[in-house]
């Protein structure tokens, strides 16, 4: 098992998720540099942090410390240029969400990967907790039966102080509203967890924000077992909650939580007088949150191995899809299929098809 060294490009808001999580590792990585534009800012972190380089210029980083990992965290407009910086001097990335701002991007480190042998890959934390890996277990065993409805809920609240932030609020900048920058950890996991999608019908707009992108979008999707499933993704509840509602066959499994979850945010219902079901779901023994530092082991352990991560290629792709389709679908007023987006679809290049989003 390898020790590798590691630095941080952007030491904003979620540089304390990364910091917890590298130091809970520190038996297999180096934290040897971080990145910002704020000197004052990158150099507080590394003090507090005890990060022995302080940069302002991402390049001049690469060059001289040749990292063997990077994360980025810096507003999603700069994902894709430094993404592809990174992977050309050498090292893996593991970069926040939104991955990218499109599937043109997308696409284009996937070439930047085959041209360097290296791996990107994105943050999706909720994957990596105990109950959605005992959830998948049953289902793969077929103890669950078919998935048959779901319900996908991001009912967060940002007020015009959250996007007054200057990245924030633009397809250019941000990617997207809520679609693209709340929803997407609980829609990834709706998609990771029930396969395939095929179809996207979709409504978006903006009703109370001052920004041009959306602030709630709603979505129903057709996936390829025949499943259905309905999404809402929201900067407008005052009452927050993040909630994801998996009716099987043979059971219910529900999620109720804002921003992690544990076991103890897990309902499960069997259908009536299924106790050995009930015993496999209460079977569950370990209790690990879906967090950075367990996405951050399975990465290393990529790594170790020289495989690509979990959170990358087709696996992260499929998100990103999904969102371009649901906003075409929310512009065009037209189903979506997926496969359908491809080079010449303005929606290829752009989230938003260079349209403007209907105002409330």
């Amino acid at each position: 098992m390898s020790r590798y060294r590691v630095a941080l490009i952007g030491t904003g808001g979620i540089v304390g998720s990364h910091l917890e999580a590298i130091a809970a590792l520190q038996d297999r990585v180096e934290l040897v540099a971080a990145v910002d534009q704020n000197a004052a800012r990158v150099e507080a972190v590394c003090a507090q942090a005890g990060i022995p380089h302080a940069y302002t210029d991402a390049a001049a980083m690469l060059d001289a410390e040749q990292p063997d990992l990077v994360h980025i965290l810096t507003p999603p407009a700069t994902h894709f240029p430094l993404i592809v910086a990174a992977l050309d001097a050498g090292a893996w990335v593991w970069s926040e969400k939104p991955f990218c701002r499109s599937l043109a991007e997308f696409d284009a480190i996937t070439a930047a990967e085959e041209r360097t042998g290296r791996f990107a890959s994105t943050v999706f934390q909720w994957r990596f907790g105990s109950a959605v890996e005992h959830l998948r277990g049953l289902a793969a065993a077929g103890a669950l039966g078919r998935p048959l409805v779901g319900v996908c809920q991001t009912l967060w609240y940002r007020d015009a102080g959250y996007y007054a932030v200057d990245w924030r609020g633009t397809f250019a900048t941000e990617t997207g509203g809520p679609t693209a920058t709340l929803g997407i950890h609980l829609m990834d996991l709706f998609l990771w967890l029930w396969g395939e999608w095929e179809e996207v019908r979709a409504m978006a707009a903006t009703l109370d924000r001052p920004i041009e992108v959306e602030d709630v979008s709603m979505a129903l999707v057709r996936f390829a077992s025949g499943a259905l499933g309905s999404i809402v993704n929201s900067a407008l509840s005052p009452r927050q909650e993040s909630y994801l509602r998996l009716d099987y066959q043979r059971a219910t499994a529900e999620v109720k939580t804002l921003y992690r979850y544990t076991n103890k945010d897990w309902t499960f219902t069997p259908v009536a007088g299924d106790a050995e079901l009930a015993a496999a779901w209460n079977a569950l023994a370990v209790d690990r949150m879906g967090s950075h530092g367990a996405q951050l082991a399975a990465l290393l352990d990529s790594m170790d191995r020289g495989v690509r991560p979990l959170v990358s290629g087709l696996e992260a792709r499929r998100i990103v899809e999904f969102i371009a389709s649901l906003y075409k679908s929310a512009f065009t007023g037209q189903p979506v299929r997926r496969g359908s987006i491809t080079p010449g679809d303005p929606y290829y290049s752009t989230m938003n098809g260079e349209v403007s989003i209907e105002r409330g």
